[in-house]
């Protein structure tokens, strides 16, 4: 009689944590800090108008400047130039410049949401972001122990994003626009990399749990 023993599970190779972070900075730079620096420039130079239009022009010219060499388009950049003509759109309708930045942080309070609303699911919105970026195996996703990582995921970036939200739309209408800008950008570069650290050595602490060696 023949017996059928099921293989292993097949340990998850991971790159190297430089290899990761050198992938993801450049898009997280080119999305999210060089348009607010660009913003404040032409702020200074130009007035909250001219700042408008030159920050759609800086993102609008990254693009055409992928499809001209025939590079991909990160799905990042799509997103922020979506987003960057809904407001605009605003900031004409209403003639108020500080629509071009409310939308922003009421989209992150949304975010902030569905990460808490998600947290207990079966599949928890932290789960789905972080198979995007590090494809797990589905014995992986499965166990126990990931999964309650990933509730626990759900959770602290639901918290950090609803921080980020409320100091963002304090600052937004008690500040000035160059207050605004200078402060937000540091407080969630800090308030972000922190979760993002969290995130990072926890995850590598749950996979040496569920012996899964990740390299690096």
């Amino acid at each position: 009689m023949t017996v059928l023993v099921s293989a292993p599970p097949a340990p998850v190779d991971l790159p190297p944590l430089g290899v990761l972070l050198r992938h993801a900075v450049p898009r997280v730079l080119e999305s999210m800090f060089l348009p607010v620096a660009v913003f404040y420039v032409a702020l200074v130079f130009t007035g909250e108008i001219g700042a408008v239009a030159v920050t759609v022009a800086w993102v609008y010219a990254g693009v055409a400047w992928r499809l001209v060499r025939r590079r991909e388009v990160p799905g990042t950049m799509i997103l922020a130039a979506v987003m960057v003509t809904v407001r605009v759109a605003l900031v004409v309708v209403t003639e108020n410049p500080i629509f071009f930045f409310l939308q922003p942080c009421l989209g992150v309070f949304c975010a902030s949401m569905s990460f808490l609303l998600t947290a207990p699911l079966r599949r928890p919105l932290a789960q789905r972001v972080a198979v995007d970026l590090v494809p797990l195996p589905d014995h992986v996703q499965k166990h126990p122990q990931m999964r309650r990582f990933f509730m626990w995921q759900s959770v602290l970036w639901g918290c950090a994003q609803l921080l980020n939200a409320g100091l963002s739309l304090w600052l937004l209408f008690t500040q000035t626009l160059e207050t605004f800008l200078l402060v937000r950008t540091s407080a969630v570069a800090v308030l972000l990399g922190g979760t993002a650290l969290v995130s990072v050595l926890s995850f590598r602490r749950c996979l040496r749990r569920l012996q899964v060696a990740p390299r690096g």
